[in-house]
């Protein structure tokens, strides 16, 4: 199959308390496309500045990720700076630089129109929205979303909801948007806006599935070490829709194995900073911690 990612490519500035990191790639594009490269063929549809290393292009290239897309706009990248306590679920914004982000409108190639699984990150709902009428006959629809198109263009976002198959946001997020406190009572709030399935991604405290038909809890894969949790939410997207792609199938059954597979690869990219221990890793490592997490989790 093939898998088309709409989003950002950026230069992220990141302070944890175990170390601190100036201008390393990042981006919500950048995250979900190494993360689906594991499984299938990706095509990445960004816009980037005239600063943006060549090598970072040249390091998707490598991996067999389409960068065609990818504008080189003049001006500069879009730059984000953030800042992690202890509680590393949650991040705090120092900065925020759109650059030539701000003027971002996706046009879709012509060759990459049939794409069959479209995933439109967290971008501007009307933005989601016109990516659609570009594209033909799609297998999946997913998108994920955040607090400040919930406060600004929720009307927009909840018309969008109608067209995706499964929408992915975090725990707060889901509060938000569906006025509920309880995560059972927010996921159903939201199918009911019109998705057909609702991801709701919990952090350390794994993943919440739901849909009219199926409901679905799995862990997150426990780790020693976190060290920078930037593009976690990202990475989880790629693992599961990459999944979903190379299976070829959307029943039931492949839909809860793909939500592993995400879990595993986030469990990968908080290891370090960037894409760095994504990088390092093998199908081999993968597969290992999804043996690892079946064996924790039977009963």
């Amino acid at each position: 199959m093939s898998i088309l990612v709409v989003g950002s490519v950026a230069l992220d500035s990141i302070e944890t308390p175990f170390g601190k990191k100036s201008e390393i790639l990042g981006g919500s594009a950048t995250f979900f496309s190494v993360a689906a490269s594991f499984f299938d063929k990706v095509d990445i549809i960004a816009t980037v500045g005239e600063d943006f290393p060549k090598s970072h292009i040249k390091l998707l290239a490598d991996r067999g990720i389409g960068t065609d897309g990818l504008l080189v706009t003049k001006g500069k990248t879009f730059r984000w700076e953030g800042k992690y306590e202890y509680d590393l679920n949650i991040a705090h914004t120092l900065a925020t630089h759109l650059n030539v982000f701000k003027d971002f409108s996706p046009k879709i190639p012509c060759d990459l129109k049939d794409s069959k699984f479209v995933f439109l990150a967290n971008i501007d709902p009307d933005l989601q929205d016109s990516v659609l009428s570009q594209v033909n006959g799609s297998k999946l629809i997913a998108c994920d979303s955040m607090n400040h198109w919930i406060t600004n263009k929720k009307k927009s976002l909840e018309k969008f909801l109608h067209k995706v198959d499964i929408f992915l946001l975090n725990d707060a997020e889901a509060r938000q948007l569906s006025g509920e406190a309880n995560l059972i009572k927010a996921a159903k709030a939201i199918v009911s806006k019109g998705p057909k399935a609702v991801v709701i991604k919990k952090g350390e405290h794994g993943v919440l599935y739901y849909s009219k038909g199926s409901h679905f809890l799995a862990p997150a894969y426990p780790l020693d070490n976190v060290y920078d949790p930037t593009g976690a939410g990202d990475t989880f997207a790629g693992g599961m829709i990459g999944y979903l792609s190379k299976a070829g199938s959307l029943d039931d059954a492949s839909i809860r194995k793909s939500i592993i597979y995400g879990s595993i690869l986030a469990s990968f990219v908080v290891e370090d900073f960037s894409m760095n221990r994504l990088l390092r890793t093998s199908m081999d490592d993968i597969g290992r911690r999804y043996e690892e997490l079946k064996e924790m989790t039977k009963f």
